[in-house]
Formats: C-alpha cells, structure tokens, sequence
C-alpha cells in the first residue's frame, strides 16, 4: 500500500509530507483546491507526466523539483524486482522523480530505492503499486479493446498464462504466413528465373562438352583438313629431297650411305675416326625414323569434305557458346556442372508446398488455442456479469440488465474474440453497446463496480478514485460510500470526493484548501483527525441551513 508521499516545489505546494494508513481514505476540498495535484503527483512518479506535461507540474520560478512515494512491499512487487534485477534489502519501496533545469531545459531523473530506474520499468512496476481512476477515465469503457483486457484481468494469472500461450502461438503463425506470402510474391520470379537456368543448362547438355581441349584440338584438325593439299605437296618434296632424289640428283639418304662407306674406308687407316663414322650411322637411323613418320602422317591426308563439315559445326556451336556467355570452354564446362549441382534440388513450386504446410500446422495451432481462450472468456464473462450487477442494483440500478457479449474477431495476438459491454438500466430498454446508452452518472458507477470486481483478483494493493461519485444523488452516493468501505476492507482505497454521504464513510481524511500569502496562491493539506474537525467539513461539502446537523448524524451514522 501507499504509506507517505512529499512533494517539493510541485505546482501549488512548496513543501508537503503525508503519511497514509490502511483502509479507506477521502480527500475534499473546495473546487480548485489542489486535489489534482496530488493526483498528477503520483501519476508523474509512476511514469506518467512526460515531456511538456511534466515541467507544468514544476512550481513556477524553481530550478528543481521532487516527488516522492513510499510503498510497502508485497510478494508481486518482490517476485517484480527480483525479475527485473533490482536488489532491495529494505521492507519499504521508495520510488522518486526528481526534475532539474540546466540551459533553461528541465531533465527528470527517476530511482527506486536509490537506484536510476527507466520509465519502462515504471510502467510495469505501476499496475502492481496502485490503480489511478480519474475524470474521464470512462471514456474507455467505449473501447472494445479495454473492455477484452479488463476481461481477461478478471481471469487472473491463470488467464494470464493463457494469454501468454496465445501471443506466442499469434507470433509463430504470423511469422508463417508472412514468410509464405513473401515467397508467394517472389514465386512467380523464381520459377521464371529457375525455367531460364534449366534452359540454358540445357543448351550446354545438348553440346556435350567434356574435354576442355576439344577445341584446340578440332582447330588443327581443320586446319589439316583445309589444307590437304599443300601439305601433301611439301609431303612428296620432303620425299623426294630425303629419299627418292630428283632430276639425277642423289637424295640425302644416297649422300648418306655414300658418307658411311668412304668413313668405313678411313676408319681402316686411322682407326680414330670410328666415332665420327658412328654419328653417320646414327644420323642414317634417325632419318629412316623420320621417312617413317612422314609416311604415317601421309596416310592421314585424306580428302573428306564431310568430316571437314562435321567439324566446322561443331566448332561453330563450341564458339556461339562462348560469345553468348562470355567463357572459353574450360568455362562452360564449369558452369554446367555449377547448374547442375544449382537445379539438383525441387525447386520453389516444393518449397512452397513446404511453406503452406507450415502456415497451416501454425493456423492449426493458434485457433486451437484461440478456443481453448475464447471458452475461458465466455466462464469468466458469466462471472464478470453477476458480480457488476450484484453491486449495481444497490446503487440504484434495480432494473440493470448487463451482459459481457462474445463476437468473432479477425484473430490477433490476443485471440479471436471482439468483446463488448452491453447495458440496459430501465425496463423495456433493449440492451446496447454501454457507451452508446449510460449516462454519465451511470457511467461512474458502472466504472467503480467494475473496479471492484477486479480488486477480487491479485492486483495493486492501492486503489485511487477520482471523483467517482460525480453526477449522482444522495442515496446512490451513500451506495458508493458503502461500496468504498466495503473495498477498503481488502484494499487501501483513496477517494476524492465532493459528496458528504461518501466522504463520512472515510477512515481517514485530508482536506485540501488554498490560500494566498504574499500574493502568491498555495495549496496545503491537512489530516482531519478529531470529530469536530471532520463535522465542519461535512457541512461544508453538504451546504445549506441544516448542514451542520446533517454531518453530525453522518458521523453518528458511521460510528454506529
């Protein structure tokens, strides 16, 4: 619960320190007083007031202000903390906003117990510290989706749980369908583009290239081929001059045998010209070796215009090939088998087969759970409906009909339901979207029992109601005052209040005035701890000749 708040330099109040108890708590003023500085006060430390909205709550003309607000620790703000990595020793929870100016800018700083704290971190800590209700906070009564979250709060942390379950299943399946949908867009691309590879790696099949010097070699083929001719000429004049001789003029062959007789004959006088003799006869066998080779190349002169065509295509293709791509042949081999080992696998139109099933097993999954959480909704729907009409009737709604209706919804992270409030207070009256049919007072009412409601699951310890009973008589509004003891009972309650009949229901109160002093407005706080204290306040707020007596018989009624 809330136990002390100060305040320094903030609007109205220079200095202010207030301790608070357990139980039911009022605060009354006159209109303008300052009540809603405190208001704005805690809701500031709680992570609310920034920007603009936070330096107005700046006293004018300081450099520096501060809020401040204890809380003692439950086992939910423990089990925060612990997750959150915060170590506290103390029993108490400190939480404070301070604001500088520096350059004429204001700069806050938040700490809980000391140590720097950011605002996301105040937002979550808050709903388990206290829950503000202010001045057209019922405005989201008309919110479907606020109507789904007070429903599902109403179903506690096992609701929770299933919530939980729901978000992560939401995120699989739309993760699914946003990668299938992707790949549908690009799937039509990629089997056109994949259709152009499986062509071209056609076209280099159909080539049938596999030695990379195939070329080389058909090139000196053909250039064999083309000239057959001048070669076999240059052929028979290699003959002739090396073997066969021409015109009586001796070949080198009989210059040769020549040679090898008239050395013989010299090796027989001087025996050492026996290893010149040996070089004739080795150059007369290595000349026999080339007659041989020529003649071998000789037969392979053939005429023939058909291989010669054969060839020629076939070089064509090999070099159209490399002109269209860009590669030598080494290249297109290198390629092709790139494409085969590319094509190898099954293609989009599978992998698409693939993500379908995959977004529907996800579909699969999400809508069971979305049942499984629509069927928790509509228990704690029938639960919600009898517990806000129990507490309605009295505060004069005797003809209420009220029930917490379940549409399908497209579905999304929290499910598949649309929820909406519907409301009918007077007889004859067909029930109606609650925003559309309450007024304002039956509003109010409608907004502090359902607040009552949710008090009945783990929650915040505090509860704070801004002028909760606005607009309404004097007999609803000692309904309220009941309704506020009653709840304070389980809860700390605060209540700012106008009304006589709910402010004498209070355990404690604190009024708030003005005054000027020195030209200047400010606002205190005073603790009314004694009867006769509270009895003027009471007659203040009732007005009118019989007020005083009137108070004293609330205080009577309370006492009793």
């Amino acid at each position: 619960m809330l136990t002390g708040l100060q305040l320094q330099n903030i609007a109205l109040i220079d200095s202010l320190e207030l301790q608070f108890e357990a139980g039911f708590t009022v605060l009354t003023g006159e209109t303008g007083a300052g009540k809603s500085i405190l208001l704005d006060a805690l809701d500031a430390v709680l992570g609310g007031a920034q920007g603009a909205a936070g330096v107005r709550l700046i006293q004018s003309g300081c450099d520096r202000a501060r809020i401040e607000a204890c809380f003692v620790l439950t086992p939910a703000v423990q089990n925060w903390l612990a997750v959150a990595g915060f170590d506290i020793d103390d029993e108490d929870l400190l939480l404070s906003r301070e604001w500088r100016s520096q350059d004429s800018r204001y700069s806050s700083r938040c700490r809980l117990n000391g140590t720097a704290v950011n605002r996301q971190q105040l937002l979550e800590l808050r709903p388990l510290l206290i829950d503000l209700t202010v001045q057209g906070q019922t405005q989201q009564l008309s919110s479907p989706g606020q109507q789904r979250g007070w429903l599902d709060q109403l179903g506690g942390a096992a609701f929770e749980q299933e919530l939980i379950q729901a978000r992560e299943a939401w995120s699989i399946w739309h993760d699914a369908a946003s990668e299938l949908r992707r790949f549908q867009t690009e799937a039509d691309q990629l089997i056109q583009q994949r259709q152009d590879l499986q062509d071209l790696l056609d076209q280099l099949e159909q080539a049938d290239l596999d030695d990379p010097g195939e070329q080389q070699m058909l090139e000196q083929e053909q250039d064999r081929l083309v000239h057959g001719v001048r070669l076999q000429d240059g052929l028979a004049a290699l003959f002739s001059r090396v073997r066969d001789g021409e015109d009586q003029v001796p070949s080198l062959t009989d210059h040769l045998t020549a040679s090898i007789h008239e050395l013989q004959s010299m090796v027989q006088m001087d025996g050492s010209l026996a290893p010149l003799r040996d070089q004739v006869l080795d150059l007369e066998v290595a000349v026999e070796s080339l007659l041989r080779a020529l003649n071998q190349y000789g037969m392979t002169l053939e005429s023939d215009p058909e291989r010669l065509d054969r060839l020629q295509d076939r070089l064509a293709t090999l070099k159209r090939l490399q002109r269209r791509h860009g590669l030598d042949l080494p290249g297109l081999i290198e390629r092709r088998d790139a494409l085969r080992d590319q094509l190898s696998g099954t293609g989009p139109a599978a992998d698409l087969s693939v993500l379908r099933q995959r977004e529907l097993d996800a579909r699969s999954g999400r809508d069971a759970i979305h049942q499984r959480l629509h069927k928790a909704r509509l228990r704690t729907a029938r639960r919600m409906e009898s517990s806000l009409m129990d507490l309605l009737r009295p505060m004069g709604l005797q003809h209420l009909r009220f029930e917490v209706r379940l549409s399908a919804a497209e579905p999304a992270e929290h499910g598949s339901d649309q929820v909406t409030f519907l409301f009918s207070a007077n007889p004859g009256q067909p029930l109606a979207p609650l925003a559309e049919v309450a007024s304002g007072g039956e509003m109010s009412r409608f907004l502090l029992a359902l607040k009552t409601t949710l008090a009945s699951v783990d929650g915040s310890g505090t509860l704070l109601f801004d002028e909760i009973d606005t607009g309404v008589s004097g007999r609803i509004s000692d309904a309220i005052g009941d309704l506020l003891h009653s709840m304070a009972r389980h809860r700390q309650v605060f209540c700012v209040t106008h009304q006589p009949l709910v402010a004498a229901r209070a355990e404690h109160h604190f009024r708030v005035s003005k005054h000027v002093s020195d030209g200047m407005t400010r606002s205190r706080v005073s603790r009314l701890r004694d009867t006769q204290q509270r009895r003027q306040e009471l007659a203040e707020l009732a007005g009118g000749d019989q007020a005083d007596a009137y108070a004293a018989s609330l205080l009577e009624r309370k006492a009793a």
